[in-house]
């Protein structure tokens, strides 16, 4: 009897589809980290299904035990869904680390541990290259990337992720199983990278409440829009989805716009803009596309370019006002890469070297890692502003190799982890005087 009650417990947890009332198990699961922008710091968020501390014990690595131990919150979440399940969401905050050095760590209480992670501190101060994965539209169904994200992972090409929007397809479906189901398939990932995020258009449901319960990113605005440094990088995330569910209150575009301002100016001062001289964004749905659908990236006047009518709080003004050097998008499940450009007029550094000393923001767009809906095909024929359109599952790699100089590619994993687009980004000034 009690082989049947193990073997029920396993199926609930690895067939989400299952109606299957769990027990109030106290042992962590959909571990996952973040960069609280601190490089001393790191943030450990897991889930438990019943009540008990929130302890993280870690020490170097590698080292023989752990040697310390820090204490946080646990929240107590219930999903909007019939069932009205309850989890509890426990956050930690490790200090005092060296950045750069290696630790291993376990979360969890005396009622039940995780088993042991590894990660590495983030660097200090802007000369030195992060390396990261950038990507979109990940399902728990049909999520073809990660085993080629969690091999890289393995060999240690990446620094931090940036999921760009969308999660499991969703985090709330059947009672936020299919969410508790997809943070455990990324586990592997995010336990030892940050795994930073934006909110995407399938994170709606019950306002928003499964992404934000389960994220921890910077700031207090419950991970809808923040930023951080990391190298010669200022990195703003920033919810699209505030233009598309007003129902939620429209003040919450306001709101948002006038923080994206402020962070922007602030970000753009000479003396900041001389440390960390590559602004980049990351949101949901992209300003400009090519694909064969109705989404507002398709319309000419795009709600996230041009803003509410009559054209308030329009992004595309806003990013060229700042000098924002590069846009990551997601939503079409496809990868597009643009020229640089501004309201719709290509901006090419040279005919020869068109992403040197460009005149406009560049846009790329990678939200096809993976999910139940497939593949977005393209129109026929491509944007005069599109330079590269490719219709395979995949995702970006980025490296910001200095002040100056930046790489991206897109990995195909329909072609066995081909790298099928490839560019420099280079820029001898930034800021806004870049575009003249």
């Amino acid at each position: 009897m009690q082989g049947l009650r193990s073997l029920a417990c396993i199926l609930c947890l690895w067939l989400p589809w299952l109606q299957c009332e769990e027990p109030a198990s106290t042992l962590p699961e959909q571990v996952h980290l973040s960069y609280p922008g601190d490089p001393a710091s790191m943030t450990v968020t897991w889930t438990t299904f019943g009540q008990a501390d929130s302890l993280v014990e870690f020490g170097p690595d590698p080292g023989t035990a752990f040697t310390r131990r820090a204490r946080g919150r646990a929240t107590k979440f219930v999903d909007g869904g019939k069932l009205h399940r309850t989890m509890y969401i426990h956050r930690v905050t490790l200090n005092d680390l060296l950045p750069g050095h290696r630790y291993a760590y376990r979360c969890g209480s005396p009622k039940g541990w995780s088993r042991a992670f590894r990660f590495q501190a983030v660097l200090n101060g802007s000369d030195w290259s992060p390396r990261f994965a950038v990507f979109g539209d990940m399902g728990e169904e049909n999520p073809q990337s990660l085993p080629r994200l969690l091999h890289d992972t393995e060999i240690g090409l990446f620094d931090m992720i940036l999921h760009v929007g969308d999660f499991a397809y969703n985090l709330d479906t059947n009672n936020a199983r299919v969410g508790d189901a997809f943070m455990r398939k990324i586990e592997p990932v995010a336990a030892v990278l940050p795994y930073m995020t934006c909110p995407g258009n399938h994170e709606s449901k019950y306002n928003f409440s499964n992404y934000r319960a389960r994220f921890t990113m910077p700031g207090d605005t419950e991970s809808l829009w923040y930023s951080w440094d990391v190298g010669p990088a200022h990195i703003v995330s920033f919810s699209t989805e505030v233009y598309f569910f007003l129902k939620y209150g429209k003040h919450l575009v306001a709101e948002q716009f006038q923080w994206l301002e402020t962070d922007l100016q602030e970000a753009s001062r000479p003396e900041r803009r001389k440390e960390r001289p590559w602004i980049i964004t990351m949101g949901h749905r992209p300003m400009y596309c090519s694909n064969n659908d109705l989404d507002d990236c398709t319309r000419h006047e795009s709600i996230i370019r041009r803003g509410l009518h009559p054209h308030q709080y329009g992004l595309e003004d806003l990013f060229y006002k700042y000098g924002v050097d590069l846009e990551f998008w997601a939503h079409e499940h496809s990868y597009e890469r643009l020229w640089p450009v501004y309201n719709y007029k290509v901006y090419n550094g040279s005919a020869e070297a068109p992403y040197t000393n460009p005149g406009a923001p560049v846009h790329i767009i990678t939200g096809s890692a993976g999910c139940r809906e497939q593949l977005d095909p393209f129109v026929p024929e491509p944007r005069e502003w599109s330079a590269v359109r490719v219709e395979d599952y995949g995702y970006t790699r980025m490296q910001i190799f200095n002040r100056t100089h930046l790489w991206l590619e897109q990995v195909s994993d329909d072609q066995d982890g081909k790298v099928v687009d490839r560019i420099w980004l280079i820029k001898e000034r930034h800021g806004p005087q870049a575009w003249h």
